[in-house]
């Protein structure tokens, strides 16, 4: 199975709603609010499925991307989508693991950008947000955005991330964070 993304480029995805990739709406919504911001970032993608979001990352320009993810058939599809796409003046890569331990392990330049798509009732909001707020994972303005369900999450600011707006785009939420 495939979708298409940014530039009319198709990309992979697993078969079935196991990684669910983020619909066409919702990823161009998410750039559209930041679409000033994307060139030349720094992007982060967590629970990053297929990796759609990192893939049109990329495509608008961003230096880098980093994906977290669970599956490792995921990761291959992750792997490949954004070979597929990725000039040579930008850099990727693809760590499999638990979404937590893998942020604790990053020690990279800080990231500009984070999108994460975790599984709904995973339990992994409060854990993996506190993570990027105690780490230097994040630049000073940095933005988070998280799609959730009402029924399992709701957002809120905590120490160092202050909740900036709420959208949804049909049956998908997102909450967007700065980095304060």
């Amino acid at each position: 199975m495939s979708i298409r993304i940014y530039g009319n480029r198709a990309i992979k995805t697993l078969p079935g709603q196991t990684t669910r990739p983020t619909q066409a709406k919702v990823r161009e919504a998410v750039f559209n609010i930041w679409q000033g911001r994307v060139s030349g970032s720094r992007w982060l993608d967590l629970c990053a499925g297929s990796g759609a979001m990192g893939a049109e990352a990329l495509c608008r320009g961003a230096s880098v991307a980093v994906g977290i993810e669970q599956s490792a058939a995921a990761c291959q599809v992750i792997q490949a989508n954004w070979h597929t796409v990725a000039t040579s003046a930008q850099t990727f890569q693809v760590m499999r693991g638990d979404v937590v331990k893998q942020l604790k392990k990053l020690a990279m330049p800080p990231f500009d950008l984070v999108y994460f798509d975790p599984p709904y009732t995973g339990g992994l909001y409060g854990p993996v947000l506190e993570t990027l707020v105690q780490t230097s994972l994040m630049a000073a303005g940095g933005m988070v955005a998280a799609e959730y369900a009402p029924d399992h999450w709701q957002p809120a600011s905590m120490d160092g991330l202050e909740l900036q707006r709420t959208k949804r785009y049909g049956l998908t939420h997102l909450a967007f964070f700065e980095i304060i």
